[in-house]
């Protein structure tokens, strides 16, 4: 009898693309889902902050962008980590270590191969990326990138998970239910 493998999957993709609706979605269903982090990090960096240096992602406006970009890969690192000690048949995170360096890599950050050695030591099993999608495209507080940063970011993003080794499967545009199927089909073949 071979026993079953947990299969551990990134979805990733630009800014409002809906990943957090696909996430809320296998969460329902029963999946093990870890959410997007950067958020509450993002709570802390903006306490103390004028507008005009709240007009871009946290990764460039942080006090130390480097030390924030650490902490939000060894908190997506931990998530991974803790994902270990699971057994259900799939595993789902909202985001994973490469969108961190994706992100470093559109602001034009400089990193170490510290970064790159948790990327390549931090083994999912599948990449799916969710394209930029106009009509569901809205701004936040939590969102600071517009419509043509999301598209360049996109590019970015699987453009790092393939430096890594692994081939992001696109996810159509669709409804939640449609999409969590395309996932669950892809996985499955």
């Amino acid at each position: 009898m071979e026993l079953l493998k947990t299969k551990r999957i990134v979805i990733t993709g630009g800014p409002a693309t809906g990943k957090t609706s696909l996430i809320a979605g296998l969460t329902a269903m029963g999946y093990e889902c870890y959410p997007e982090i950067i958020r509450e990090f993002t709570k802390e960096e903006v306490e103390n902050k004028s507008t005009e240096e709240l007009q871009s992602n946290p990764i460039v406006f942080a006090d130390d962008s480097l030390t924030f970009n650490k902490k939000l890969l060894h908190g997506r690192q931990k998530q991974f980590e803790t994902s270990l000690e699971s057994e259900g048949e799939y595993i789902f995170f909202d985001r994973g270590v490469g969108d961190v360096l994706a992100y470093m890599d559109f602001f034009d950050q400089e990193y170490d191969n510290y970064f790159t050695e948790i990327c390549l030591n931090t083994a999912y099993d599948a990449v799916f990326i969710l394209p930029p999608w106009r009509e569901i495209f809205g701004l936040d507080e939590g969102r600071f990138e517009d419509f043509e940063e999301a598209i360049k970011l996109y590019g970015y993003l699987k453009d790092r998970y393939e430096s890594f080794g692994l081939s992001p499967i696109t996810v159509p545009k669709d409804t939640v239910a449609n999409r969590i199927d395309f996932i669950l089909s892809q996985l499955s073949d």
